[in-house]
Order: C-alpha cells, then structure tokens, then sequence
C-alpha cells in the first residue's frame, strides 16, 4: 500500500468524475443572495459533515461514513482512492488602528467589498493507491493529520495604504479511512468494497457549549465524499446491478453516503460515494455557464436575481467569500446567447405514438417534456387526444378549458364541480397538505404538452378566491388527487 499523487492514466479517469464531485463538494457553499448576512447563509454545511465523535453522540450529526459496493477485479488489479472534503478555516477582519496595530471589527468597507467575519471552505484531499490483493488479505487503514495554524493576509484600499487584515485560522484535526475487500461466495468473483471515512478528532466541546454547532465545524469534514477507480475490472452498479447480484446488492450497507457509478458514460471503472443521493453516471448540465453553488440550484433563475442585486448588495456578496465574488462577476457577464440556452433543453426525443388499436401511453410512463399521448385515444382519465402533436399550433384547437370535463372517481368533474382535496405525496409540497380534505371549485380543466391533465380549483372559503379568480393564479391538482364530496356521491 502506498500513499502517492495519481498516476496519468488515473487521473485522466477520474477527472471527469471530479466535475460532478466538485458540484458534491460545495453544494450548499454559499446560498444567494451570496452574503454573509443573509438568514439562509447563517446555518451552512448541510451535506455530509463529519463531526469529532466527541461531539457528535448527542446531535443530528455523524462521525463516520460506511460504503459499500461490489467490485468485480480482475488480477493484479489496483484501487485509487480520494477522499475528498472541505475545511472549515474561519475568517476575522480587524482594522488598522493609527499606533500601527489592529482591532477586531464587525466588517471593514472597501470600495469594491465589505469584507465581514466568514468561514472559508478550504478543499482537502487523501489519496491513497492499494493493490486489491492486500484489501482481499484484511484491513488497510490510511491515517491522516491537518495541524492548526493562522495565516494572516493584509487589506489595502484602492490607493495602496493598509487599511486592515484577515485572520484565517485552522483548527487540528484527524481522521483515517479503513478499506477491505472480501471475497463472495459465488460462480462470479465479486469482492464487496468497504470503505469507512472517520473523524478522529479528540476534541471534546468546551463545558456549555456541548450543541453549538459552530464549535465543531472547524474540527469537522465537511461534504466528505469518495472517488474510487480500478484499473482492471469494473465496479457493479447498485441501482441497477445484474439479476444474479441483486441479493448481495441488497446485503451492502451504506451509511450517510451512497455510492454511484461515474465518470464515462458506459464504463463502470469509477465510483462516486457521495452524501447527496445521485443517479449512475451523473453529469454537470452542458449549458451551466459556471458553479453557482447554491443548492438545488436552477441557473437561469440565479444568474437573473444575482444580475439584479443592487451595488451595495454585490458589494457584500464580494466581500463574503472569493467563491460568491465569483458568481456575481460571472452574472454581471454572462451575454444574451448564453442566457438564451439555459431557458430549457430538450435531452431527447423518443416516438410517443401507437398504431390503431394499441394502447396509448400514461402519463406516468412517458419522459418529461418530450412525449404526447397517441393521437386519437383517450388518456388515463378518458379525455381524447389531439391528433396534432404538442408543437402545432393546431393542438390547441381540441381543448376548451371551461367546458372540458375529466373522470374523477369514474364520474365526470368540470368547471363549477365542486371536489375535495387530496393532495399525493408523490407531487405535493408543504403547501398543498394543509388543503387535504378541503372542498374547492373547478374553474378549468388543463392539458400541459405530456398529456397530463390538471384540475386548476380555487379552495372554498379562501378570501383571495376573487383575486384569483382574476389573475388566473389557481391552485393545480391532478384528477387522482381529487375526489367527490359524499353529498354528491
């Protein structure tokens, strides 16, 4: 076993892993409006931070992270591990007094910045190379130290004079990751993979403040992932793994992370194990002009609210971290063209339509945005489709929302029903339960381009039904969320 750099090869394997593994890594970094000040950006690190066990016994957080997956090795076959994770380093501002020394302040204004107290994330790898041979022998334990220090970084104005400085301060920490690889019974040779990521750290929290969380982060390993490539052979997938290997799929436990397929699409040689729960062979979108590290995030909306911060919002956000700088410069740069391309794509099409007598597709069975339900049949719900496609102008011709009906509960509802409220948790937010068992009226039956039918109703007893009714800013429900008063029964 040996702890070194990559060699080429491995490394151009695994970097375009590390595009997804990036966005893993600061998910959550910064959240917009990118300031410091922000609510939202006052409880940070959500994804996997790992804890000093000291710590963490009594909380909602961990020490450790188990995966497991199954790897197929052929002989003489090699593993790369990376261990990848962020480091908390806090960040203080003091000012400079005229006797020449400094004094801690709240935020310090520049012309271009505010810069204002902050914990910086600090990118941190482990990587170790270990032949399978020695993981199929027992245990290999890979340990690994990060010391304290303080760096100091002076501030200047736009004439060149010192105006201050910035602490950053590291905390010590410890930690170590555990690998084994035994061998499965069976006609195949399959080796379940182990690896264990763990906080070592001895720090024990200072006497009343066991559940600040604020006093562990700097001791803590933060959206802790794993990449692991072979060299000879090829990892299964446990999402979708082969019929003979689902048992011993199901048998693997993963703990606080899961582990997917990545890489090259089509190759099976590289795993991500990561804390945010991904599908095989994930992907950064194509038409994502940069990393906006805000989570869930949906770049058109960002780019646009980013753009239309005031100047002395931008200011702040310049000031809070290099990373939030970065998103507002590329905001305020971003060209009309680019703009255009993150309004929507369309990743594929497929043939949506039947031959006479066959069965038109559901709903639930055709891919977003691509497909209608074959011309001429009715839907789920007996609703009889356009013969033109979604596209055509044309299509529009066959639907009269204010007279249009749809089955509900095997009876027809239309505009002026009156319906009780349901709402599935399969597409159904926060918002939408506090209506279950309500009654509401239907004001219109809709189809969208897939060939879904909605139920746009006004609840009985809202005070703004007027308004609503109005603007046309309904509530939208499916028909299988929906069902008939018994009165009406």
């Amino acid at each position: 076993m040996s702890v070194t750099t990559f060699a080429p090869h491995t490394e151009a394997r695994l970097s375009l892993a590390r595009k997804v593994a990036d966005a893993v890594l600061f998910e959550g970094y910064v959240l917009y409006p990118y300031r410091a000040s922000a609510a939202k950006n006052r409880l940070r690190w959500q994804f996997g931070v790992l804890v000093p066990p000291g710590w963490g016994a009594d909380s909602q957080e961990h020490s450790f992270q188990h995966t497991e997956c199954l790897l197929e090795p052929k002989t003489g076959a090699t593993l790369a591990v990376e261990l990848r994770f962020l480091r908390a380093r806090r960040r203080t501002v003091e000012r400079a007094r005229e006797d020449g020394g400094f004094e801690p302040v709240p935020e310090l204004r520049l012309a271009d910045r505010v810069l204002v107290p902050w914990d910086e994330g600090v990118e941190e790898r482990v990587e170790a190379v270990v032949p399978v041979a020695e993981l199929l022998a027992g245990e290999v334990t890979i340990p690994f130290e990060r010391p304290a220090g303080t760096e100091r970084e002076t501030v200047l104005d736009e004439e060149g004079r010192t105006v201050g400085r910035t602490l950053h301060r590291h905390e010590p920490l410890a930690g170590r990751l555990r690998l084994r690889a035994p061998e499965l019974d069976g006609p195949y040779r399959v080796v379940r993979l182990t690896a264990v990521v763990e906080n070592t750290s001895d720090w024990i929290p200072p006497s009343g403040r066991a559940h600040d969380r604020d006093t562990a982060l700097p001791r803590s390993l933060v959206a802790a992932h794993l990449l692991m490539a072979v060299d000879r052979g090829a990892f299964l997938s446990m999402t979708d793994p082969p019929q003979w290997a689902k048992s011993a799929v199901a048998a693997c436990r993963n703990l606080h992370t899961w582990p997917v397929l990545a890489g090259e699409p089509g190759r099976a040689d590289v795993v991500l194990s990561s804390p945010i729960i991904l599908e095989d062979h994930p992907a950064i979108a194509p038409e994502s002009p940069g990393a906006l590290y805000d989570a869930t995030e949906i770049d058109e909306i960002l780019a646009l609210r980013t753009a239309a911060l005031t100047d002395e919002e931008k200011r702040e956000a310049r000031g809070t971290d290099q990373r939030a700088a970065a998103v507002i410069d590329l905001a305020d740069s971003l060209p009309p063209e680019v703009m255009e391309r993150l309004h929507g794509a369309i990743r594929g099409l497929r043939e949506a339509t039947a031959p006479t007598g066959a069965t038109a597709p559901t709903a639930t069975t055709a891919p977003v945005a691509t497909t209608v339900a074959a011309a001429g049949f009715p839907d789920e719900h007996g609703v009889p489709q356009p013969d033109t496609p979604w596209w055509d102008p044309a299509s529009d011709r066959g639907f009269d929302p204010a007279h249009d009906s749809v089955l509900v509960d095997g009876r027809p509802a239309s505009a002026g029903s009156r319906l009780v409220l349901n709402p599935g948790l399969r597409r159904t937010d926060a918002q939408d339960l506090f209506l279950h068992g309500r009654t509401a009226t239907v004001e219109a039956v809709l189809h969208d381009v897939d060939g879904v039918v909605h139920l746009a109703v006004v609840a009985d007893g809202d005070p703004g039904a007027d308004l609503r009714r109005e603007q046309g800013r309904y509530l939208y429900f499916q028909p299988d969320e929906l069902s008939w008063p018994p009165e009406a029964t």
